[in-house]
């Protein structure tokens, strides 16, 4: 069920920076980015910082690594919002849509390499069952992941299993293939701020 508050439940001052963000960028701000100013003390400046150390912060993952990731989670999650912002982002990331979209579509034959592919059977793996064990994480680790990287990874997917449940939840609207891109663009130059 979509609540209002998402189209209505600002002060003054939000309304005119959604205003000028439309103004300038031609584009309508996205649900995610509504629902971070509603109550930002909340949750938005927690999860602003949280989710942005996550997907740009220091990690031997890529950027275009960690956005596959939040895609792949979203896909998982059937959350549409979420997976179409990140796989267009991913994409933009990879340059390489081919990539992104073998992933989506089949892990097992897509052209990525090995600690990659097990990390993100682990990331499903948590998805779905909500839980990993040790075993999970030494076959990762077997595939040449560090230990770092498994953490930078269970944060990838904590930040998207959230945002992939708070955009079903409050019904977040889809934008068109052109806005998605266009957020895309943003995120990869702004990050998650």
């Amino acid at each position: 069920m979509r609540l209002d508050i998402l189209n209505h439940g600002y002060g003054p001052a939000t309304k005119l920076l959604f205003k000028i963000i439309r103004l300038f960028s031609g584009h309508p701000v996205p649900d995610a980015a509504k629902l971070v100013f509603y109550r930002s003390d909340f949750y938005g400046t927690q999860a602003k910082t949280f989710t942005h150390e996550a997907m740009r912060g220091p990690s031997a993952w890529s950027v275009a690594d960690r956005e596959l990731m939040a895609a792949f989670v979203s896909q998982i999650n059937e959350c549409a919002f979420c997976s179409s912002a990140h796989t267009a982002t991913a994409a933009q990331a990879y340059q390489n849509s081919a990539k992104v979209h073998a992933v989506l579509t089949d892990l097992e034959s897509a052209p990525i390499d090995n600690g990659l592919r097990t990390t993100l059977r682990m990331l499903a793996k948590l998805t779905r069952d909500a839980k990993v064990d040790a075993e999970d994480v030494r076959e990762a680790l077997s595939a040449g992941v560090s230990p770092r990287q498994v953490e930078d990874a269970l944060a990838v997917c904590f930040a998207f299993n959230t945002t992939a449940r708070l955009a079903d939840a409050f019904a977040f609207e889809l934008l068109s293939p052109d806005d998605f891109e266009a957020g895309a663009r943003y995120l990869l130059k702004r990050g998650y701020r």
